[in-house]
C-alpha cells in the first residue's frame, strides 16, 4: 500500500490489502478486504471487512458494501446502492472446477437498489434502480426499477418508492406517495415522474 498515490480523504484499514489506485475521495476501506488492482471504487463508499473486490469490478459513489462481501469481475454497481451482509455475487450459472469462462457474465445493480443480507445474486441478473432486495433471497433473474422482491426463488411481492414505503397500484396509472414523489405503472413497469 505505501506506493499507492491515493487523495488523503480516503481511508484504508492497515490490515486491508488495496491495490487500485482508482478510488474516490472520502472513500472508506476496513480490515481484511483484499482490492485488485484494475478495481474502481467511486467516493464516499464504506466497504467493511472481510471483503474482496476483483479486478473487472467497477462501484460507483455512495456505495455501503457490508462485511462479508465477494464481487467477481464483471459486476457492476451503481450509485447509492446498499449490500447488506454477507451477500453472494455469482459469477458462473455453470460452474465446474478448472473449466473458466472467456468473459464472466455481468452482474448489475442500479442506482439507489437495496440487497438485503445473505441474499444470493444469480450470475448474468439486473436488480433495477431503487428495487430492493429482501434479505436471504435468491435472485435468479432481473428485479424490475422499484420493485420489492423476496424468498428462494424471489418474487414480486410489491413495488416500493424511494422512501421505501409500499406503491398501492390498483392498476395502471399515476400514484403519488406520501412522501411527495409520483410514480406512474404502465405494462408492468413503475416510473418516477
Amino acid at each position: 500500500m505505501a506506493s499507492l498515490t491515493l487523495n488523503k480523504s480516503v481511508y484504508i484499514h492497515p490490515n486491508a490489502i488495496v491495490e487500485s489506485e482508482n478510488i474516490g475521495d472520502h472513500t472508506r476501506i476496513w480490515a481484511f478486504v483484499h482490492v485488485l488492482k484494475g478495481a474502481s471504487i467511486g467516493s464516499n463508499c464504506n466497504i467493511c471487512d472481510h471483503g474482496f473486490i476483483e479486478n473487472d469490478v467497477v462501484i460507483g459513489n455512495n456505495v455501503t458494501i457490508k462485511s462479508g462481501i465477494y464481487i467477481w469481475d464483471g459486476a457492476r454497481v451503481e450509485d447509492n446502492v446498499f449490500l447488506g451482509p454477507n451477500v453472494t455475487f455469482t459469477n458462473d450459472v455453470y460452474p465446474r472446477s478448472k473449466v473458466y469462462q472467456k468473459k464472466p457474465p455481468c452482474i448489475l445493480i442500479k442506482e439507489g437498489a437495496s440487497i438485503g443480507a445473505n441474499s444470493v445474486l444469480v450470475a448474468g441478473i439486473v436488480v433495477g434502480r431503487y428495487a430492493m432486495v429482501g434479505a436471504g433471497s435468491v435472485v435468479t433473474k432481473d428485479v424490475k426499477d422499484f420493485e420489492l422482491v423476496y424468498g428462494n426463488p424471489a418474487k414480486h411481492r410489491v413495488y416500493i418508492c424511494r422512501c421505501t414505503k409500499k406503491l398501492d397500484f390498483k392498476n395502471n396509472g399515476k400514484l403519488t406517495c406520501a412522501c411527495g414523489l409520483t410514480y406512474i405503472l404502465e405494462k408492468g413497469t413503475v416510473s418516477q415522474i
